[in-house]
């Protein structure tokens, strides 16, 4: 699957989320938007990053940035994540993969020793005017939000 880089038009989604509403890229145009993808609710990592994002979600927003996360759960799943964890930012169910896929998210990745197909966890921020800003490929959970802080220059 594909990448995006910095300067393409990132694709537009419309998405259900956890709070039984809807998020649309396109809605958010005119500010930043951190769209990460991971791979499931409730799993050690993708719940270390959901806190670290949660517990960074002030400063981002602060600093003009929105964060939509994205994974292939249902609702109900990321609804039942989003209250264990206190996530107070759009948790987007992707269950046919086809933004994922859209995004360079899903494909053959390394686990374990082993290739197999699914979620690569990746950030992806668009800039104001829909373009991608910043693509990040293979994050780890752990330590990524406050890279990305760095890399977006927020303290």
């Amino acid at each position: 699957m594909p990448r995006l880089a910095v300067g393409d038009t990132a694709p537009d989604f419309t998405l259900p989320t956890a709070d039984g509403g809807s998020v649309t890229l396109s809605d958010l145009r005119g500010e930043h938007v951190v769209v990460y993808f991971y791979p499931a609710a409730g799993t050690p990592g993708c719940t270390k990053q959901a806190c670290d994002f949660r517990d960074s979600l002030a400063s981002l927003q602060g600093h003009g940035y929105r964060v939509v996360g994205v994974s292939p759960d249902g609702v109900d799943k990321l609804a039942a994540f989003a209250r264990a964890e206190e996530l107070t930012f759009p948790l987007a169910s992707d269950t046919d993969k086809g933004v994922l896929e859209a995004w360079g998210a899903w494909g053959e990745k390394s686990s374990y020793g082993r290739t197999v197909t699914g979620v690569i966890r990746s950030t992806v921020v668009v800039a104001p005017d829909g373009t991608v800003e910043l693509a990040q490929y293979n994050v780890k959970a752990t330590g990524h939000v406050a890279k990305l802080r760095r890399d977006l220059g927020i303290d």
